[in-house]
């Protein structure tokens, strides 16, 4: 068992812990000052009973959603654009000068005839202090979910770089979805100090676990309309948005801020 899955889960386990009402208002106010969090949309920080309460912490109003094909949570963009060829296979960068193989990062959750005309894809970074919950960025259907057992590195900038295909390293969620364009893949990344992934529509689905196997679930009729919750990360990491060529055009930056309903594709 690596150590970052160890440390982790002991992250997530003190994380957890509800300590004395003073004492957790304490944590939880450095926590935001620390981080520079803006709660403005959310609850008072002493209002959250445990550190992870305040992680996964709710929006008090529902947003407005953008026309379009949505983002599905908060977060930066790290990397955006079409994948190239290679050996036969798909690759794409993870930041500038460092790429990632498609094909292992997706695992099971694809046919080999849905990446032959190309593929687009987007990296968000969901750093500390971002809102943890993401949703569905369209109407859509779910049609099977893998995961994929690894390690929790840091997925943050200074580790992309220093360590090569992390992505495909780290415990992964790959969620194949369609919605009435075609295909695409939602990949959820595991990293150090995430206590859980979780999914609304399948709570069998355990994360940084002592115990794990990769497996491919295939669902019928899972629908989910446009901006609907799907889960949470307990602690910020990285969504893959990954779609067949011509299914959606990014209109993103490298580098730029993105928050859950703003447009990031028509």
């Amino acid at each position: 068992m690596s150590f970052s899955k160890e440390s982790s889960r002991l992250f997530g386990f003190v994380a957890g812990i509800k300590f004395p009402k003073m004492i957790q208002k304490v944590i939880n106010e450095n926590y935001v000052k620390y981080f520079n969090i803006d709660m403005s949309e959310f609850k008072s920080p002493c209002e959250y009973e445990s550190l992870n309460a305040l992680f996964t912490r709710t929006l008090q109003i529902p947003r407005k959603l953008e026309e379009g094909f949505i983002s599905p949570s908060d977060g930066k963009i790290l990397e955006c654009g079409s994948t190239f060829l290679a050996n036969e296979e798909h690759f794409a960068f993870s930041i500038k000068g460092h790429t990632y193989s498609i094909e292992e990062l997706l695992k099971d959750s694809f046919e080999k005839d849905e990446l032959k005309n190309g593929l687009d894809y987007v990296n968000i970074y969901l750093s500390p202090k971002d809102y943890h919950r993401y949703h569905s960025p369209c109407d859509m259907q779910i049609l099977s979910a893998t995961y994929t057992s690894g390690v929790l590195y840091s997925v943050n900038e200074k580790h992309l770089e220093r360590i090569s295909n992390l992505y495909v390293k780290n415990e992964r969620v790959s969620l194949k979805c369609q919605n009435e364009k075609g295909i695409f893949w939602l990949v959820f990344v595991g990293a150090q100090n995430v206590g859980k992934m979780r999914f609304n529509f399948d709570a069998s689905i355990q994360t940084n676990a002592k115990i794990s196997h990769n497996f491919t679930r295939k669902y019928e009729n899972l629908n989910f309309k446009k901006g609907e919750e799907l889960g949470n990360f307990e602690l910020g990491s990285t969504i893959v948005l990954i779609s067949q060529k011509g299914l959606l055009t990014f209109n993103l930056k490298v580098g730029q801020g993105i928050k859950f309903g703003e447009k990031i594709a028509d």
